[in-house]
């Protein structure tokens, strides 16, 4: 074998790197609590220098948050060229069904780190951004998919009622799965596409 064949890609160093701290720090918070990891115990865990973490993220802060994004990543149906909306609705249903396994695995941390952010301004102020810039880049994604006319409002508050909706009906699902059943999804997207 060559050299080149036996050397790993150069660009995923750091993408290994940035996953085994991710990975060490959700380990520790389910151990520990979020509250209680810091970074020195998330390079510890993952075998890594400090300079490695600060590396890779600029605090503890930076670090969750991106745990989060790839934890709880938006969900995103597949959409066939010119759907009506209540296909759209529809598949939107789907894709959300299909997310509840990882959302499952997610949940608990994923409301410790709501719970966080409701107490801690700078948090706040970062899950703003980021929920900022999620939903104009799914209004956009929305306007390109969406007929005219066919929604019943426009696409910037569609994207945050069917984020609410979601967020809602994953949660419920999750904790009493026997009251949420797949039909309960479906029927609330619909109902967003009904004609008043």
């Amino acid at each position: 074998m060559t050299e080149e064949i036996l050397r790993k890609p150069k660009g995923d160093k750091r993408a290994r790197t940035r996953a085994a701290l991710m990975q060490a720090a959700r380990q520790l918070a389910r151990e520990k609590g979020f509250d209680a990891v810091t970074m020195e115990d998330v390079a510890r865990r993952a075998g890594m220098t400090s300079g490695a973490i600060y590396g890779n993220f600029k605090n503890r802060q930076d670090l969750f948050m991106a745990i989060a994004q790839t934890d709880w990543a938006a969900i995103t149906p597949e959409i066939a060229p010119g759907s009506t909306f209540p296909q759209i609705m529809h598949a939107f249903a789907q894709a959300t069904l299909a997310a509840l396994p990882d959302r499952r695995l997610a949940a608990a941390a994923r409301l410790r780190g709501m719970a966080h952010t409701l107490t801690d301004e700078a948090a706040r102020a970062e899950v703003r951004a980021i929920t900022a810039g999620s939903y104009a880049g799914g209004a956009a994604w929305l306007a390109g998919v969406l007929r005219e006319g066919d929604s019943p409002m426009p696409p910037d508050v569609l994207v945050v009622v069917i984020h609410a909706l979601t967020e809602g009906l994953v949660f419920q699902r999750l904790m009493t799965p026997e009251l949420v059943p797949d039909e309960v999804f479906y029927a609330a997207f619909a109902a967003l596409a009904s004609k008043p």
